[in-house]
């Protein structure tokens, strides 16, 4: 069983910086593709980031590209997320998520087996 959970969120200002961790208390996480999720208070949960099982393939939503870095040390069975320049609009609680599928990111919630519980990032202007 996978148990996910995240630290490193809270509130900054916009141009700031904040790196969340995603850690597995159970289960390795070496065989599961890890992605970042988030979701705004009135809007639908949507895709951010997305890395596969060793980190060949990283994938990024348009908005955050240049700005976010997903990165995973397998290791420490631990998954990141690098958010540099933070707007105002990234304010949202950001999810992990690991699918079984462990050779492609995809950006569908239903696409991922086990989730985090969120962590909330504020960015103020």
């Amino acid at each position: 069983q996978v148990h996910l959970v995240e630290s490193g969120g809270g509130s900054v200002q916009a141009g700031g910086s904040l790196r969340l961790s995603c850690a597995s208390s159970g289960s390795s996480l070496a065989t599961y593709a890890m992605a970042w999720f988030r979701q705004s208070p009135g809007k639908e949960r949507e895709f951010v980031a997305g890395i596969t099982w060793n980190g060949g393939i990283v994938v990024y939503v348009d908005f955050v590209k240049g700005r976010f870095t997903i990165s995973r040390d397998n290791a420490k069975n631990t998954v990141y997320l690098q958010m540099n320049s933070l707007k105002p609009e990234d304010t949202a609680v950001y999810y992990c998520a690991a699918s079984g599928f462990w050779l492609r990111v995809g950006r569908r919630g239903q696409e991922y087996d086990y989730w985090g519980q969120g962590i909330q990032v504020t960015v103020s202007s």
